[in-house]
């Protein structure tokens, strides 16, 4: 146990009178424990009574969840929270309802109960019903969230949560907020990198966030000892500066109440983040799925049910004389009653109905208007973007921006887009992130649950090559809208230097929008010209919802995509731009491949043969009709992109033409983009590997002569 603490002893008081029968919301009971000679001494009787009433309520609703799968019923995902308790009542009873933040895990049952989520609405989420608060079904049972109480829906991904917590406590602590966030999980997470990316985020921000580690020692099946050099995981975070470690026996939840409180004075205190250690047991097996009789031994189940945390408080209410064995099993005869009445009352309401899968898609985008008539002046791509970030943080003082190398001194990143950004809105809201892409992207979805006005704007990766470890929780934010059911939206664009061109061999010439564009509840946009990635820009800071905003770098500079910025100047999503008009063919394309297949139409030109140029510039959501309308006017179709030909965008708007246009062809569709091959750093190799104006010309005139 932690040397810096004294562990609760002694009797209590006079017994206590008995407790009301109902579940009370969930209210911190710090003031229910009193201090003595510089340290927590053991809370009171009518505490103790509450933290049992509720401790027995959180395990005959795990024995629910587990009658409910023998049923066939529902819960078909139960992870059982017998043997966690203790840590897990004191964490619910130390979070504040609506003040504070409280990311769990998929088995923080007695953590949510104690928390504030009623036993009815445990129970519709564990039914998968419309009526659960987390989201109405849309999530896994067993993970548990009330957004209306900043309790938070997590993903099933282990450990996913923690940068997600460390950003919203950076929130908190820009905000001058007095909130604490929690984050929960187990001690398997603990090994995932992105959890130490977050730690070493909050501990360098000295964000007000509690990481509450519960430690059974499994990782399903596989014993810590097979996973760890230290099997008190804590262990492996002690070189971190700015952080408390506290030790507890997460079966005791005195002892786990105590460690809390230390751990949430430290936070306030502004000195850093704190993480409690608790010692846990795993009573039951790892989830419904697994048998863990097939690996635990007889002798080592049973030493596991001797530390039943229920039962240990239980004994102490009774040696104490706090309540007899009689009061006690009225009081769980009481609230076995209220179990049942609230499964009767959750089994009695309707399941989420087919068509609501469509809803809450991704949140509603600002309505951009396509004004060309005003004023402007002509700028290079680079300055578009430069300047259009400048106003939007002028227009909106709670935009922020972060990512590797984005500020420093006169530099503004590798590229210096964004060049005297930070001496005009200050460190505070635009500052370099370690090279930790996962952690970028997550602090950033985290940062936007703070309030509906933020706007994140992050540089995912230095290039679009890096962007790989941040795909987690780029997966994970395309989720968030639809999950919560419209709950929470997380506010971020990522920005990402894309393409090639450059001689930037094998991690410096990658386009990603394939895998990106296949994701759903995310937009992603690809301008090739200096106005439409101002207004494409602009667009995205003003919505709501998850944008990925790719940037050809080739283009930053570059003549081609320079052109006259209208003041203010917007562009709606999804909606293309027609860049030549045609009547023999139409290059349906986008970023740097738009410019290629233009000087490619010029050529055939020449040669009698007009081609349309469709400028798609967002390719999700996809202006569907005017490729349609382009196709039905021209009767042939190429698509171009910079991509790898095989398994590009291409097969998506192909499939779509075939779908819509098929009576109007007069030839195959086709496709032509770069080999499907690393791209070479030598000069000579990229050229032969990239998309070029001559494999445009030549597929174009492949397509038009069929």
């Amino acid at each position: 146990m932690n040397a810096s603490r004294t562990k609760a002893k002694g009797k209590g008081g006079s017994k206590a009178p008995a407790v009301a029968a109902t579940l009370a919301p969930a209210t911190s009971t710090a003031a229910a424990a009193s201090t003595t000679n510089g340290h927590t001494a053991r809370p009171d009787n009518a505490t103790l009574l509450d933290w049992y009433r509720l401790m027995h309520f959180g395990r005959i609703l795990d024995e629910k969840a587990a009658n409910y799968l023998k049923q066939a019923k529902g819960w078909s995902y139960h992870a059982p929270c017998a043997g966690h308790e203790g840590i897990q009542l004191a964490l619910g009873r130390s979070f504040r309802p609506g003040h504070d933040f409280l990311f769990p895990y998929y088995r923080d049952l007695m953590t949510s109960l104690a928390a504030g989520i009623t036993p009815y609405e445990i129970i519709l989420n564990g039914l998968s019903k419309d009526g659960d608060v987390a989201g109405g079904g849309r999530h896994m049972s067993n993970h548990f969230a009330k957004p209306a109480i900043n309790i938070q829906n997590v993903s099933s991904c282990t450990g996913n949560h923690a940068p997600q917590a460390v950003g919203l406590a950076k929130a908190v602590k820009y905000y001058d907020s007095d909130a604490i966030v929690y984050y929960s999980g187990g001690e398997s997470a603990c090994a995932e990198g992105y959890f130490y990316e977050a730690v070493n985020g909050a501990t360098h921000g000295k964000f007000p966030v509690v990481f509450v580690i519960q430690n059974n020692r499994y990782g399903i099946s596989v014993p810590l000892h097979e996973a760890m050099a230290n099997q008190v995981v804590s262990d492996n975070f002690k070189g971190f500066p700015n952080m408390k470690i506290v030790e507890v026996d997460g079966t005791d939840v005195i002892d786990s109440w105590h460690g809390l409180q230390e751990a949430i004075q430290y936070v306030k205190s502004g000195a850093g983040a704190a993480m409690v250690h608790a010692d846990c047991a795993r009573i039951g097996s790892h989830s419904n799925s697994d048998r863990h009789e097939l690996y635990r031994s007889p002798e080592e189940l049973a030493e596991a049910k001797g530390r039943d945390p229920v039962r240990k408080l239980r004994e102490l209410i009774i040696a104490e004389g706090i309540a007899t064995d009689d009061e006690l099993k009225a009081m769980e005869k009481e609230n076995k009653t209220q179990m049942l009445d609230a499964a009767d009352r959750a089994e009695a309401t309707p399941d989420p109905s087919p068509e609501s899968y469509k809803d809450f898609f991704i949140a509603e985008p600002y309505q951009a208007t396509e004004n060309r008539a005003a004023a402007g002046e002509e700028m290079t791509l680079l300055q578009a973007l430069n300047e259009t970030m400048k106003q939007e943080f002028r227009h909106n003082p709670d935009t922020f921006i972060w990512g590797q190398d984005v500020a420093n001194k006169e530099k503004g990143g590798i590229f210096n887009v964004t060049k005297g950004m930070q001496q005009e809105f200050g460190y505070n809201r635009v500052h370099n992130a370690p090279i930790a892409e996962d952690y970028i992207v997550g602090s950033a979805n985290g940062f936007s649950r703070f309030n509906d006005k933020i706007r994140v704007l992050v540089e995912g990766a230095e290039f679009a090559d890096y962007f790989w470890p941040a795909m987690e929780q780029t997966v994970e934010m395309g989720h968030e809208y639809w999950r919560t059911r419209g709950q929470f939206s997380p506010n971020v664009t990522i920005r990402i230097a894309s393409g090639g061109y450059i001689t930037g061999g094998l991690y410096h010439s990658q386009t990603i929008e394939a895998a990106l564009q296949s994701l759903p509840g995310m937009r992603v946009v690809y301008p090739a010209f200096a106005d439409d990635a101002a207004g494409l820009l602009r667009t995205c800071l003003r919505s709501r919802g998850m944008n990925i905003f790719l940037e050809p770098k080739y283009l930053y500079n570059h003549g081609w995509a320079k052109t006259v910025v209208p003041n203010g100047f917007e562009v709606p999503f999804g909606v293309a731009r027609t860049r030549r008009e045609g009547k023999h063919l139409a290059i349906i394309t986008y970023g740097n491949a738009v410019h290629l297949s233009l000087q490619a139409a010029e050529k055939l030109a020449a040669e009698g043969v007009e081609v349309e140029v469709l400028d798609l510039r967002t390719i999700r959501p996809m202006d569907v009709g005017a490729i349609v309308a382009a196709v039905r006017k021209t009767s042939r179709a190429l698509v171009a992109h910079e991509d790898h030909t095989t398994g590009g965008v291409a097969g998506e708007i192909i499939a779509t033409i075939m779908a819509e246009c098929f009576s109007h062809l007069d030839a195959p569709v086709m496709r032509v983009g770069s080999k499907d091959t690393p791209v070479g750093f030598s000069p000579v190799l990229e050229k032969a590997t990239l998309l070029s104006v001559d494999d445009i010309y030549q597929k174009a005139k492949q397509v038009v002569t069929f």
